[in-house]
């Protein structure tokens, strides 16, 4: 039994986008609660959605990491690939130390008060223009380099059906 679909060429495609919606939800529950202190759902919501999103960056950068090494990645994008690899590094550090000063916060209850809240808004979001700024370079490299992608048919081998002529106009 195969894990991995075989469209995939490794994990990393399967669990990069985890972090990226966990700190959007996260950032989005700390607004809404900045607004809305009653709400004290919230708090202990972006709470959890930070430590998930935490454990999930952390499993992208290992197996971005894995993958960096099983992919072809053409010349011109080594340099992009560990560009992404030292954003997506810093940004697992900073979610890693956002989620445990949230805990902290919520154990300590430090963090009802309304200069708490407007720190984890802001520490939010840096964290989303972190993760922002990783996963440009992520896509970068997918969708200028082809790195990790499965090249599919060309026009010619689609059943015999021939593209027009450059001449030809279209019917």
């Amino acid at each position: 039994m195969q894990l991995i679909p075989s469209w995939a060429p490794n994990v990393h495609p399967m669990i990069v986008h985890f972090p990226i919606v966990l700190v959007i939800l996260a950032v989005a529950a700390d607004l809404v609660h900045l607004v809305r202190p009653r709400m004290k759902g919230l708090g202990a919501a972006a709470t959890s959605l930070y430590l998930l999103g935490a454990l999930s960056a952390v499993a992208a950068y290992l197996s971005g990491r894995q993958a960096a090494g099983a992919v072809f990645t053409p010349g011109m994008a080594h340099g992009l690939v560990g560009d992404h690899g030292s954003w997506a590094f810093a940004t697992t550090v900073c979610l890693i130390l956002v989620a445990v000063l949230r805990l902290g916060g919520r154990l300590t209850r430090l963090g009802d008060t309304r200069a708490a809240r407007l720190l984890f808004v802001a520490l939010g979001l840096a964290i989303a223009v972190l993760v922002q700024q990783t996963a440009e370079r992520g896509a970068r490299l997918v969708y200028e380099h082809g790195v990790g992608v499965i090249p599919g048919p060309l026009p010619s081998d689609l059943g015999g059906l021939d593209p027009p002529a450059a001449d030809e106009a279209p019917r």
